[in-house]
């Protein structure tokens, strides 16, 4: 009898029993073969949130981009299970891990911005564009480092976690300021991301960690529910594996927002999907222009046999490459285009969301302090800067600031002319610079010079890698609201070249 016993306790035992978690190949797992996975009953969204957090767990310290993990991503992934298993339907992101720059309001989950002034600021709402992703059935598994307060465009450090470093090459930096973002996607701890973009930090750590990055024409996606940088020129959009994953995440976001008045221009002008642009021969007749003020601005020699070889190759896959393309008065329409509204703008979101009479002003935020000496120098100069008497017409948005006008009007006139679909650069003329030397070694950003100012929409793909395992990105330049094309573009380079490859992880 005793025997008995101990036979249905053992049984009774191993029921009970949370069974061991599904093994799950994540590298490189895209929404359509999560999705085909789910279909065929091979995993759900449970395993799959399982499988990433203990990637994270198991390789994060290496690499610092984590800032925090969200402790519902599993219930949330228990309830979609539910939800298939009774509808059979799954919603366009359905169970997709998301990993989201901590700059970007989430319910239940600290916003620092990487500072000790927001250390324990959680939101009561989610970002507008939160709520467009969860409605999508996205899951947020966790929130990524930053450059603190958004600074820094050449490196990721916070007050929060500390210095971000590149997946590729430990020694070097991921760009900034959503490194964590880049370098977490491109180790493959989440399968889709978001990024900011002011001047460079979504197509900057994009290029950097081997990503497709997306900055959309300033106004397609809401920024409400973001700390702000320079909100005149700030952009929240998709950091991806892949130019199809970033499509869908943008299908998502893009759209109107009454809390953000800028989205009102893109009335009319969002496609009803994005994805039917996601075309293997998109490079086929396209007219693409070299801008060579750009790519021959003193560029690392890798970088430039790097470019040099992908114009080679958009001619292949079928492209019409133009040459020499000039903009008449660049150099001096390029200048004085920066407007610091910092100030501005933070003090705004402080009153609107985080309500504390301690923190309130810029003053408040310098008097908590930070552990950046790169943070606290910004901090300062904000402190100190003045902006113009006019600040209307010189600090306006690109759709009513002149000198921003003129400056796309310029550009445009001749992708007219010469009927261009897009220009093309290096989104960096130089390598990711090394971590301990990241200001001396910070040359040749791009993505800073046009498209913050003119609101133009600019896409980064990975194009090679140089010595040192040390990704680099082509960036396309198209004209507003040109999403579907630079989508076509995009895609048909990407399929054309198959750059991306996953950095090696020390665990895996």
């Amino acid at each position: 009898m005793k025997q008995i016993y101990t036979l249905l306790f053992l049984g009774l035992f191993s029921f009970c029993k949370s069974p061991e978690p599904k093994q799950i190949d994540l590298d490189e797992l895209t929404i359509a073969q999560i999705h085909l996975g789910f279909s065929k009953g091979k995993y759900n969204a449970e395993d799959l949130v399982k499988a990433y957090l203990a990637r994270i767990d198991a390789n994060d310290s290496a690499f610092n981009s984590i800032s925090v993990i969200n402790p519902e991503a599993l219930a949330i992934a228990k309830k979609l299970d539910k939800e298939f298993s009774k509808t059979g339907k799954l919603r366009p992101l359905h169970g997709i891990p998301l990993i989201v720059k901590d700059n970007i309001n989430t319910v239940g989950l600290p916003t620092t911005a990487g500072s000790l002034a927001l250390a324990d600021f959680y939101p009561e709402e989610d970002a507008f564009i939160i709520q467009k992703l969860v409605e999508a059935g996205a899951i947020i598994i966790a929130k990524s480092n930053m450059a603190e307060w958004a600074f820094s465009p050449m490196h990721s450090e916070s007050s929060t976690k500390g210095t971000t470093r590149n997946p590729y090459n430990l020694d070097h930096v991921p760009a900034g300021s959503s490194g964590g973002t880049g370098a977490s996607i491109a180790s493959n701890f989440g399968v889709i991301g978001l990024g900011t973009d002011t001047g460079n930090s979504i197509r900057g750590p994009s290029s950097h960690n081997s990503l497709v990055g997306f900055r959309t024409t300033l106004g397609l996606v809401s920024r409400e529910g973001i700390v702000p940088l320079y909100l005149r020129n700030d952009v929240v959009g998709p950091m991806c594996r892949t130019v199809e994953d970033a499509t869908k995440v943008l299908e998502a976001i893009a759209g109107v927002d009454s809390k953000d008045p800028i989205t009102s221009f893109s009335e009319g002008k969002i496609p009803e999907n994005y994805s039917q642009f996601l075309d293997k021969d998109g490079l086929k007749g396209a007219r693409i222009g070299i801008f060579r003020t750009l790519s021959e601005s003193n560029p690392d020699p890798q970088i430039a046999a790097l470019f040099n070889q992908s114009l080679k190759d958009m001619q292949a896959l079928g492209a019409v490459i133009v040459d020499s393309v000039e903009v008449k008065d660049f150099d001096s329409l390029r200048r004085n285009q920066w407007c610091p509204v910092f100030r501005q703008d933070l003090e705004k979101f402080l009153t609107d969301y985080v309500k504390r009479d301690t923190m309130k002003t810029l003053e408040d935020v310098i008097r908590v302090g930070t552990k950046s000496d790169y943070s606290r120098n910004g901090l300062e100069s904000f402190r100190e800067s003045t902006l113009p008497e006019n600040m209307g017409e010189n600090c306006g948005d690109p759709f009513t600031d002149l000198k921003r006008i003129a400056f796309r009007e310029a550009i445009e006139k001749v992708m007219d002319s010469l009927r261009l679909d897009a220009l093309v650069y290096p989104s960096w003329n130089h390598k990711p610079a090394r971590i301990d030397r990241f200001q001396e070694e910070y040359l040749g950003d791009n993505s800073q010079i046009i498209a913050p100012h003119t609101g133009q929409p600019a896409f980064t793909v990975p194009m090679g890698f140089t010595s040192g395992n040390l990704p680099a990105g082509l960036q396309f330049l198209g004209k507003m609201w040109s999403e579907p094309v630079l989508i076509k573009l995009a895609y048909g380079y990407e399929q054309g070249t198959k750059h991306r490859k996953p950095p090696v992880l020390p665990k895996f």
